[in-house]
């Protein structure tokens, strides 16, 4: 296999992502941030439907951690409070399987759209 094809498998091996995981790498792709940091733009980005809380989500980022997703960031805000937890950083494979999960997500909708189910007004 050369190393295209086994960097696809590695995406795909991945894919699909579960929601709360997708939310989790898209806070990440914006900024490196602790987990606190994490929680909150997962809860603000999806307008409340997601809701961590903290036990589930270190356990959700021990899970990207371990794929080799996500890591930590050796970096820290010049203004940070020194009291505040790792933070953490997307890594380039973690970016290539969010935009693989877009790409998934977004050829879904234009299959529903297609068919016309796409819309709050569309039969609900």
């Amino acid at each position: 296999m050369n190393e295209q094809a086994e960097r696809v498998a590695a995406v795909e091996r991945h894919l699909p992502l579960k929601p709360v995981v997708f939310h989790v790498l898209l806070a990440l792709a914006e900024r490196d941030l602790h987990g606190y940091g994490v929680i909150q733009a997962v809860r603000e980005r999806s307008a409340g439907r997601i809701e961590l809380q903290t036990g589930v989500f270190y356990r959700h980022l021990k899970k990207v951690m371990d794929a080799g997703l996500v890591d930590e960031s050796p970096a820290r805000p010049a203004d940070d409070d020194p009291r505040r937890g790792a933070y953490y950083r997307l890594t380039p494979l973690g970016r290539e399987v969010l935009s693989a999960e877009a790409d998934r997500l977004a050829a879904l909708v234009t299959a529903s759209s297609a068919l016309g189910l796409t819309g709050r007004s569309s039969g609900r």
